[in-house]
Order: structure tokens, then C-alpha cells, then sequence
């Protein structure tokens, strides 16, 4: 009976062909093209982003450093001297019994103003280091507001 039993489960097994798949396509090549971008722009989203952070933390730092209380008074301080500067050769420039030309040299630009009476004008000139000039035509008297 048991040999009759044995020989009728074998008549309905069945067996094929024993294969194995890589899902990855790393291993498999199917898609291998695809898979590869995918992870360059993965690699070139991570350097992005740590750049990112990087120039965040710099930018940080260097806004945390100006709001110190020594650098701003320092900044302050610089602001009213350059004011008090200015306010000088302004005076310069427009008084009646001062000179006709002048020069300043502050932070390695030069200054040179020149009034023309007859024509009731100061012309200002500003040479910058890099030798950029900038030119300012102000007339002379009452401004009218």
C-alpha cells in the first residue's frame, strides 16, 4: 500500500528550473543606468546640502560676531568720525573766505574738491585705489527745498 501511496504522490510532483533574480540592480545590470543617476544625484543632494549648511553656519557667525557690543560701538564710533570728516570739508567747500581747492585721502581714496566761482559750482572727484573716479558737480548757495 505504501509503495502505491509513494507512487502516487510522485506522479503529481512536478519540478522546474531553479533560477535566482538580483533585485539590485547593482548586481543584475536590469536597470542599471537608472539606478546609478539615482544615486549620483543623491551624492550631489548631500554635497549641496552640507555646502548649505556650511555657508549658513559661516554667514552666522559672522552676524553673531557684528551684533557683539564692542563691534558696534566700534562701527558707531567709525560713523561719527567719517561724519565728522565729512562735515569739515564741507565747511571747506562752502565758505566764503576758504580755500578754492582741497584734498583728502581717507582709506586710500583721494578727495579733491575745487570751486569755480564763476561759475557757482563745486566739483568733487573721488579716485578710488582701484582707479575708479567718481565726479560730483554741487552748485554753490541756497538750496531751495
Amino acid at each position: 500500500m505504501r509503495s502505491l501511496l509513494l507512487v502516487f504522490l510522485c506522479s503529481f510532483a512536478y519540478a522546474g528550473e531553479l533560477t535566482h533574480d538580483f533585485k539590485n540592480p547593482s548586481f543584475s545590470g536590469q536597470g542599471y543606468s537608472s539606478h546609478v543617476l539615482a544615486l549620483e544625484q543623491l551624492q550631489y543632494t548631500r554635497k549641496e546640502e552640507l555646502k548649505d549648511a556650511e555657508a549658513k553656519a559661516k554667514k552666522d557667525a559672522e552676524r553673531e560676531e557684528e551684533n557683539e557690543t564692542v563691534n558696534r560701538f566700534l562701527a558707531n564710533l567709525e560713523s561719527r568720525i567719517y561724519a565728522n570728516l565729512s562735515k569739515q570739508l564741507v565747511d571747506n567747500m562752502f565758505s566764503a573766505d576758504g580755500a578754492s581747492s582741497g584734498t583728502a585721502e581717507i582709506e586710500g581714496a583721494e578727495i579733491y574738491w575745487e570751486k569755480d566761482v564763476d561759475l557757482g559750482t563745486i566739483t568733487i572727484r573721488v579716485t578710488e585705489d582701484d582707479g575708479t573716479i567718481t565726479t560730483v558737480t554741487v552748485p554753490i548757495g541756497d538750496f531751495g527745498f
